[in-house]
């Protein structure tokens, strides 16, 4: 039971802040996950896809409801719908990228060092963002197109979503803070629901045990209900500081991860 307490303490916490900045928590629990060595890559992704699911259902419904923050439904519904599409798609390239390489290290490695690149990215943008100039596209096809690169990363590396989103929704769409993390859940939500189905069609649902699932899941409930609270309560400077920190953070742990998968695959 005490590996159980740790995925739930993991999604919990990883659920509450991504519920905050927007980012849906899988960018957290994978790379944390991964780092144990509990559990391998596909078992990994499977959860956090889940939990990732449930945080996003919660914060999307509680933070509409509260008025947290507006939702341009035209502008993320038509991301949202690319996002599925190229959440087929990166699950696919996923299974296909396992099955040729035939081992869990090196394609954890993989994924470990372009999650490495994408945070890096994403952490010099939010340092620099008040210098640079952002646009306002309307149009449906850029969104589709945006939608389905975003979606495609976010189901190729398992995290369900991830900072990419904010970056893409600040530049492309000169979206707030707070408009930019709703609207990257609504994505998460709908892209998540697709790549699920996926996966339970396809019979390509890891082995499992549910008690894991049912744990991450609850997690991942209790940490978007409660991460929505906290969001009403803070300013988007607040939002801002937690998510550089947490991007800091992150391109640590997947330095480590990147070494340790390497060092196991060869």
């Amino acid at each position: 039971m005490a590996t159980v307490g740790i995925f739930f303490t993991v999604s919990i916490l990883s659920s509450i802040i991504g519920s905050i900045c927007g980012i849906g928590g899988g960018v957290i629990i994978k790379p944390v996950l991964d780092a144990t060595g509990i559990m391998d890559v596909s078992s990994i992704s499977f959860l956090s896809g889940c939990t990732v699911l449930a945080m996003s259902v919660v914060s999307v419904y509680k933070n509409i409801r509260a008025g947290a923050a507006k939702l341009n439904v035209k502008i993320a519904t038509f991301l949202a719908l690319g996002a599925a599409a190229g959440g087929v798609a990166g699950k696919s390239m996923f299974q296909a990228l396992k099955t040729a390489v035939g081992n869990d290290n090196l394609v954890g490695m993989t994924q470990a060092v372009v999650l490495i690149f994408i945070t890096l990215g994403t952490l010099v943008y939010t340092l620099n963002q008040k210098h640079i100039r952002t646009r306002k596209y309307e149009s449906v096809w850029l969104c589709v197109v945006i939608g389905l690169l975003l979606g495609v990363m976010s189901s190729f590396l398992g995290i369900g979503g991830g900072p990419i989103n904010l970056v893409v929704l600040a530049w492309f769409f000169s979206m707030s803070t707070k408009e930019a993390a709703l609207s990257s859940l609504y994505i998460i939500m709908l892209s998540q629901i697709t790549s699920l189905a996926q996966t339970c069609v396809t019979g390509t649902i890891p082995d499992v045990k549910a008690v894991y699932l049912v744990f991450m899941v609850a997690g991942g409930m209790l940490g978007g209900m409660l991460g929505s609270r906290i969001n009403k309560k803070i300013d988007d400077e607040s939002v801002n500081k937690l998510f550089i920190a947490l991007m800091a953070v992150i391109v640590a742990i997947n330095i480590w991860n990147a070494v340790k998968f390497g060092l196991a695959a060869s």
